[in-house]
C-alpha cells in the first residue's frame, strides 16, 4: 500500500468534492473551484468528511498514480480553504520589480526592461523598501501554477554563485563561491 495514497484526505467545513463521471474531480472552497482528472484506474470516494483514493491492483503504474492524484486532491483541498503564497526576492544594484494589475516588469541588468503576463488565476503585488531587495508576492489556490510562474520568473536571471545577484525564493539558501585569489609573484 502507497504510504501517501492510504491516507485519506480530511475534507474541512466550508469544502466539497465531487466526484463526476469519467473521474472529473471538483473541489469547491471559500477561495474558488479547482478541478483534476483522475486516472480511470483509480476510483475517488467521499464519505464522512473524507476523501479515499483507491487503486485496482499492486501493479508499479497504479502505485505510483495512487499517491500522486491523492497529493494532488489533496493540494486541491489545501487551495481552495488556505491558498498558496511564494516570494522571489530580486537582489542586485539596479534590479527593480513593479506590477500594474497582473503585468510584471522587471528591470534584471539587460539593454531592456522585462514585462511578464501573469495568469488571472494568480495574484501578484510587489514590496519595494528603501534598503532592501524588491520582493514579488505571487498568490493562488493552485499550487502548480504558483509554482510555475514563479520558476519561470526565476529563471530570467538566476542567482549566480559569486555575488548572489539575481532571482531567488526568500529563504533559499546559495551555495557561493569564492572569487579569485591575488597574484602570486
Amino acid at each position: 500500500m502507497s504510504r501517501i495514497g492510504k491516507n485519506p484526505i480530511t475534507v474541512p467545513s466550508g469544502v466539497s468534492i465531487d466526484v463526476s463521471k469519467g473521474n472529473l474531480v471538483t473541489v469547491k472552497g471559500p477561495k474558488g473551484q479547482l478541478t483534476q482528472q483522475v486516472h480511470p484506474d483509480l476510483s475517488v470516494e467521499v464519505k464522512d468528511g473524507e476523501a479515499v483514493v483507491s487503486r485496482p491492483s499492486n501493479s508499479k503504474r497504479h502505485r505510483s498514480y495512487h499517491g500522486l492524484y491523492r497529493s494532488l486532491i489533496d493540494n486541491m483541498v489545501v487551495g481552495v480553504t488556505e491558498g498558496y503564497t511564494l516570494e522571489l526576492e530580486v537582489v542586485g544594484v539596479g534590479y527593480r520589480a513593479e506590477n500594474q494589475g497582473n503585468q510584471l516588469t522587471l528591470t534584471l541588468g539587460y539593454s531592456h526592461p522585462i514585462i511578464f503576463l501573469i495568469p488571472e488565476e494568480v495574484s501578484v503585488e510587489t514590496v519595494s523598501a528603501k534598503g532592501k531587495a524588491p520582493v514579488i508576492k505571487l498568490s493562488s489556490t493552485d499550487k502548480q501554477l504558483v509554482g510555475q510562474i514563479a520558476a519561470k520568473i526565476r529563471s530570467l536571471r538566476k542567482p549566480e554563485p559569486y555575488k548572489g545577484k539575481g532571482i531567488k525564493f526568500v529563504g533559499e539558501e546559495l551555495r557561493r563561491k569564492a572569487g579569485k585569489t591575488a597574484a602570486k609573484k
